[in-house]
């Protein structure tokens, strides 16, 4: 099944604008054309669906670039595609044990700030007044 850059968009959440951007940006190497309008497949969506997530993950446009002429080449080039995926994947592992972190800290501290605002508050009304 073949789908227009609207459906595209559409089954993607992505702008039309967003898709030929990336487009332009060398990022849908794979998608054909036909009479100079793009003809998406199923792979394509399946390819933009990674490249949204390697870029909400901050993998940089250069390195997702990098990784798609990797993955074009042959065996030898594709292995390379593989460790920039699993170096990436490294860095979105250490910024979810930090996002991690920061959420506990917000947990405690919705757990907790109530009741400080609460001593506080009860602590300045029974200081005498000077």
């Amino acid at each position: 099944m073949s789908y227009t850059i609207s459906q595209v968009a559409q089954k993607t959440n992505l702008s039309i604008h967003t898709i030929r951007y990336y487009d332009k940006e060398g990022l849908l190497p794979f998608v054909d054309r036909q009479n100079g309008t793009r003809v998406f497949h199923e792979q394509d969506i399946d390819w933009l669906d990674l490249l949204c997530c390697l870029k909400n993950t901050g993998m940089p446009i250069k390195d997702i670039r990098t990784l798609i002429q990797h993955c074009m080449d042959n065996d030898a080039v594709l292995e390379k595609g593989v460790d920039i995926l699993v170096q990436h994947r490294h860095k979105v592992e250490a910024q979810l044990k930090e996002m991690q972190r920061s959420l506990a800290t917000i947990d405690y501290k919705i757990k907790h700030l109530p009741r400080m605002f609460q001593e506080k508050f009860s602590s300045e009304a029974a200081e005498p007044q000077g």
